[in-house]
């Protein structure tokens, strides 16, 4: 088998491991730019575009490519002769630079350039989610992060985000819809609900969760008074090994009453504050839980994490949400380069030599 043919079939087994759930009115041209379908009666009525070039590129570097597989799969769903297409283009995963092409289709317009706004869109979205993703975990280090981006966009973004997200490094998750490609189930701590529907009473929750799914150990919320530290106490004395971890999520607007008798004039006390982990990573210590983890949420980001990190904050697991998919970090831009074999673009865009895209037999997936 020689080097392409390897390529190719690692391509074709990640496709076929997967099942994207497009939308069936793309075919119709219903999430298109209305000139692309003007533009392509235009073409089939006057015979133009029969051989041409489209490439795709975005203008940041240190960017993570991802959306690829699932622009293969729409091709082949939904391109008009399909067969006929000549495709060359990077993996999901692939770093890529500033102006670096990503996508070449060379075919009739006709048959493929009413999806370039759908190709342009999946492109921008699962790279910027995928980027937003790898720079995070490049500042967690070796700790774990775990996605709680299900409420933070529509929800039917989570299928395709939570692909993005395994792409850049994450498995876990907290909605099955964000492992449905990938295999991947949801998890997750207790919400603040339950321990609403207890009354405030956090020991009450813990040992209903505990008692309910017997063969899960319990990971606690122990936000919900503001009393972060005694909570966390209370739960791992009375649940002593049935319990993970306790969790974290203060408001960025309170601060925790375990500072209300303390000196807080040297940093900000406000949310989960480095200073609060490190008490409460010392009291649990202090009462023997040292194999209680401490998970952390709210309002992280990259710059957070980083600042956690290099002050050797004992965070056991992130929980990242809104940084993750509600930070459109590149856009791509699909251009028409090529015309009957020749160089044909508008001033200031060219076909750009490549020596990374691989061909892609779409007959083949």
């Amino acid at each position: 088998m020689t080097e392409f043919e390897l390529k190719q079939a690692k391509k074709i087994k990640r496709l076929t491991n997967k099942t994207f759930n497009f939308d069936t009115r793309i075919k119709d041209g219903f999430f298109t730019a209305n000139y692309f379908l003007k533009t392509r009666q235009i073409a089939q009525a006057n015979e133009l575009g029969k051989d041409i070039m489209m490439q795709w590129f975005q203008r940041k570097d240190d960017v993570m490519l991802c959306g690829i597989d699932e622009v293969l799969a729409l091709l082949k769903c939904f391109a008009c002769n399909p067969e006929n297409l000549e495709i060359y283009a990077l993996n999901d995963g692939d770093i890529i630079s500033a102006g670096e092409p990503v996508l070449k289709i060379r075919g009739s317009y006709s048959d493929f350039g009413f999806l370039e706004s759908a190709i342009d869109a999946i492109l921008a979205r699962r790279s910027s989610v995928a980027t937003n993703v790898m720079r995070i975990l490049r500042v967690a280090g070796k700790k774990t992060v775990f996605s709680m981006a299900d409420r933070q966009d529509d929800i039917a973004t989570q299928i395709g985000d939570g692909y993005a997200t395994r792409v850049a490094g994450i498995d876990l998750v907290s909605t099955d819809a964000q492992g449905l490609w990938w295999g991947g189930k949801g998890n997750g701590t207790m919400p603040h609900a339950l321990v609403q529907m207890c009354g405030g009473d956090i020991l009450k929750a813990a040992n209903l969760y505990s008692n309910y799914f017997k063969d899960a150990k319990v990971t606690a919320l122990v936000d919900y008074n503001n009393d972060v530290i005694t909570d966390a106490l209370k739960v791992a004395n009375a649940l002593g090994e049935r319990l993970n971890g306790v969790r974290v999520d203060t408001s960025a607007n309170l601060i925790d009453k375990y500072f209300n008798d303390k000196d807080c004039s040297g940093f900000d006390p406000h949310g989960v504050c480095k200073e609060l982990i490190f008490a409460l990573r010392q009291n649990l210590d202090k009462a023997g839980f040292n194999w209680v983890k401490i998970i952390v949420s709210s309002g992280f980001n990259a710059q957070k994490i980083a600042d956690f990190e290099a002050h050797g904050t004992p965070v056991d697991i992130y929980g990242v949400g809104t940084s993750f998919v509600n930070n459109m970090t590149c856009g791509f831009t699909g251009d028409l380069v090529m015309l009957n074999g020749k160089d044909e673009a508008k001033f200031g865009r060219k076909n750009i030599a490549s020596n990374r895209l691989e061909k892609v037999l779409l007959d083949q997936i």
